[in-house]
């Protein structure tokens, strides 16, 4: 090797360790200057947090000396101990962690379904526990019973207590009477006086009161409402229109189209009418929902759909057989809508005023309202409001629903 050779190879060599001396400094004054980083964070008294509420790391923090670097929604839905960590710049510019411990705790008592009074009819012998609504928002089967005595082969009133406990000790008690009455006679007549005038809500009155710039009127279909004469529902004003494509026979059921789903989206497309889509669920699981969401897509995917497709779940008087929580019912809907969402489609949650103030928890879709009156007092924010079933339009033989949907 010639001294010219190795003069550039020490010269290399030298600048290398210089390079390497260097970055270890830098790297050991970095450390130091973390390690020795003033760190004051201030934390509230009380850390628990009940299950399924919106926090952020900052929420639970009085003060801190510096900004934190990702104030991110906390995860609430697993009770127990939770560790939050973060990393924020203090007052010195310097990027440090912390950390800190929430405790995930469930304080809402179960619902019970009931008014203050539930009747059945003498021999009827049934589990009535069973029967009325009783759920939780986290346990999947809370404990619901009847105390107070009563007799299903004797007619009378017999004062009870309804009673539901989860498994986090909530306890929901409600007083009722439990009607035993004599089964009704069936008296045939011959009379044919009809003394009940049916009353009806006409779509021209609901464009009359109700279309504005912000709004557009339109209907849901199905079976129900039989051959539908399309250039007249058109005519009429109809902007949109909802169709049910089917649904399953009950829980576990075998799928079926409704017997008007092909006729109705073809005619709505060859009019240009906007068109919505619409399931009746039985859903009892995460995977069940999944799976109707891409039953749904089979059958829509060579039609046009330009507006979302709705999650239709309102098997309330036999809730307690689903094993569900409120938050897993919620659950359930989202994976159907997060599925339709994966193949391009837009989701939406259809249920009434009460259930979506009392069962179902907030979902990142938008809400389809049912609501029958003429000024709706639900508080919640909604994209579609039903507003009645005894709709009457021209082209529609019998009764239909009329919606209005509001623009952004």
């Amino acid at each position: 090797m010639s001294k010219k050779t190795k003069s550039i190879l020490f010269v290399t060599i030298g600048i290398l360790l210089c390079i390497i001396i260097s970055i270890g400094v830098i790297t050991l004054v970095h450390y130091i200057r973390v390690k020795t980083a003033k760190i004051e964070v201030n934390l509230v008294e009380d850390l628990t947090v009940n299950f399924a509420d919106t926090k952020k790391v900052s929420d639970f923090i009085t003060s801190i000396n510096g900004n934190i670097l990702n104030d991110y929604e906390i995860d609430t839905t697993t009770l127990g101990m939770k560790t939050i960590s973060f990393d924020f710049k203090n007052d010195d510019n310097i990027k440090v962690s912390y950390s800190y411990n929430i405790n995930v705790v469930d304080k809402t008592a179960p619902v019970i379904w009931l008014s203050g009074s539930y009747t059945i009819t003498k021999g009827q012998d049934i589990d009535i526990a069973k029967k009325i609504l009783c759920g939780d928002n986290v346990d999947s089967n809370p404990n619901c019973y009847i105390e107070g005595e009563y007799d299903y082969n004797k007619v009378g009133v017999y004062p009870l207590v309804f009673k539901a406990e989860d498994a986090s000790g909530n306890m929901t008690e409600q007083k009722f009477n439990l009607n035993v009455i004599e089964p009704k006679k069936n008296n045939n007549t011959n009379s044919t006086t009809n003394t009940n005038i049916p009353t009806y809500t006409y779509f021209s009155d609901i464009v009359k009161n109700y279309k504005t710039d912000k709004t557009r009127i339109g209907i849901d279909v199905s079976s129900w409402q039989g051959e539908i004469d399309f250039d007249a529902i058109k005519n009429a004003g109809v902007e949109f229109i909802i169709i049910r494509v089917g649904g399953t026979r009950g829980r576990n059921g075998e799928y079926f189209v409704d017997n008007t789903f092909e006729r109705n989206i073809t005619e709505a497309n060859k009019r240009n009418i906007d068109v919505g889509i619409y399931f009746y669920s039985y859903a009892n699981s995460n995977e069940k929902a999944r799976e109707e969401a891409n039953w749904v897509v089979e059958q829509i995917k060579d039609y046009q759909v330009n507006l979302p497709i709705a999650y239709d779940w309102e098997n309330w008087s036999t809730f307690n057989e689903y094993n569900l929580s409120f938050f897993g019912l919620t659950n359930m809907a989202e994976t159907f809508l997060d599925t339709l969402k994966e193949a391009g489609y837009e989701g939406l949650l259809y249920s009434s005023k009460n259930f979506l103030e009392k069962l179902w928890f907030p979902t990142k879709y938008d809400t389809w309202l049912a609501h029958y009156t003429n000024n709706t007092s639900y508080k919640g924010e909604y994209k579609y409001w039903q507003m009645c079933s005894d709709g009457k339009i021209n082209g529609i033989k019998g009764v239909v629903d009329i919606d209005i949907m509001y623009l952004d």
